[in-house]
């Protein structure tokens, strides 16, 4: 590791394995919970507003494509920023620009206009800020605990984000049914909030690039990926498991119109996946994958799949609470094991580009996995005359192609399948 570790975190074996034991990372911890509660809130308060503005579900794909076309397009750049840069100040000021996009919209919002172009606008400034912070907070966390507690850091990280995912959707719904100045007003106290935690972390060491830069140090993410298909492997199954499976665009149709539960109810079926991945991710932060760890990936990403195709047709939402719970646990799975995977195998000069990739690999598999359900919905309940059966046909449909997809991958990245530990050495 790159900076020594205070007395207090280490035991007599050496490096504390709890990655709460560093002052630092539960400052990055902090961080990380108000950041995604801010996301959370804003994201419920911006599609309850565009969907009950326009009711179509074509706006609903279009706000996940708005925020994941600027990590597209900022691809080469935002890794080599995270390579070259401080990785601290990068996220405060990706915050600050969130903030000052909360209260635009704030502002906006108290205009009273029915357009929603300008929320699309705002959208797209956030998502660039989040591309900047994905992979510079990505690659920060390996730099502020030790080897040992990387693990136990990445589960705590994600937990961070479940609980946010839980509490998050509930408190926007209560909030944006009370008032949308007072959802956006609180999203960007939290995002401010974050910001602070943030420069309260010492200033740590990584290793910086100082390859000249050219189109080799720019693609140099994508040339490591490639070359390491254990990597590519576990990053493009998740792209494509979310991208055919994601149903998180949709949740205001099923709310409002399959499943009659309203805005709170929005709120608690956003929150569902959060709630049932938490325990998981609290378990794995104490318990990580030791073994078998590619066939595991496999399994809970099939889950996920088939727990995503038996909400899409449930008819109560007393079924669907516990299958979106579930489709939660099976993810949270997933995503520890390709997380722990990714930084454990990645060399720190290069890790922020492999970050960004991965970043647009994510945005990909959720912002454009919502435009593929709305659009999809979009169509089918064209087709057949009626809106809420194009969403569950398109939430249905994806799950299953999720399935095929875990059968697909497992043959054809057997290195990944066979994977037993998630480092490099053999079992």
């Amino acid at each position: 590791m790159l900076r020594e570790e205070s007395a207090s975190a280490s035991t007599e074996g050496g490096p504390s394995p709890r990655a709460f034991a560093y002052r630092d990372y539960r400052f990055f911890w902090a961080a990380t919970n108000l950041t995604s509660f801010a996301a959370q809130i804003m994201g419920i308060t911006v599609a309850l507003q565009v969907y009950l503005i326009t009711r179509d579900q074509f706006m609903l794909g279009l706000v996940g494509l708005s925020t994941f076309t600027p990590a597209f397009l900022l691809v080469l750049v935002t890794g080599l920023v995270a390579d070259r840069f401080n990785r601290r100040l990068i996220i405060a000021i990706a915050g600050s620009v969130e903030f000052i996009c909360a209260m635009g919209l704030l502002v906006y919002s108290l205009v009273g206009t029915a357009g929603v172009w300008p929320v699309f606008m705002f959208l797209a400034v956030i998502g660039s800020a989040r591309a900047f912070t994905g992979p510079a907070a990505s690659s920060l966390a390996p730099n502020i605990v030790p080897t040992p507690a990387l693990a136990s850091a990445i589960s705590l990280t994600a937990s961070a984000w479940q609980i946010a995912n839980i509490i998050g959707p509930v408190v926007g719904g209560v909030l944006a049914s009370i008032s949308l100045q007072l959802a956006f007003g609180t999203a960007g106290l939290f995002s401010l909030l974050a910001v602070g935690s943030v420069l309260m972390i010492a200033a740590p060491k990584h290793r910086v690039s100082n390859a000249a830069t050219s189109m080799n140090t720019l693609l140099a993410g994508f040339h490591y990926i490639w070359h390491e298909k254990v990597v590519l492997g576990a990053i493009s199954l998740d792209l494509f498991a979310v991208l055919l499976g994601g149903a998180t665009a949709l949740m205001p149709v099923f709310a409002l119109d399959v499943l009659h539960v309203g805005a709170t109810g929005l709120g608690f079926m956003r929150a569902a996946p959060g709630l049932g991945a938490i325990p998981v991710a609290l378990f794995l932060a104490r318990s990580p994958v030791r073994d078998r760890a590619g066939r595991i990936l496999f399994i809970f990403v099939a889950l996920f799949g088939l727990f995503t195709l038996l909400f899409g047709i449930s008819p109560s939402i007393w079924l669907s609470f516990p299958l979106l719970m579930l489709m939660g646990a099976c993810d949270m799975v997933s995503v520890s094991i390709r997380e722990t995977l990714m930084q454990l195998w990645t060399p720190d000069d290069v890790r922020g580009r492999v970050n960004a990739v991965n970043s647009v690999f994510i945005g990909a598999s959720n912002e454009l996995g919502e435009f593929r359900a709305g659009t999809m919905g979009k169509i089918i309940g064209s087709l057949l005359g009626s809106a809420p059966l194009g969403a569950i046909i398109a939430v249905a449909a994806g799950g299953g192609a999720t399935m095929a997809v875990a059968l697909i991958w497992s043959i054809a990245f057997p290195k990944l399948r066979e994977a037993r530990r998630l480092d490099r050495r053999e079992a």
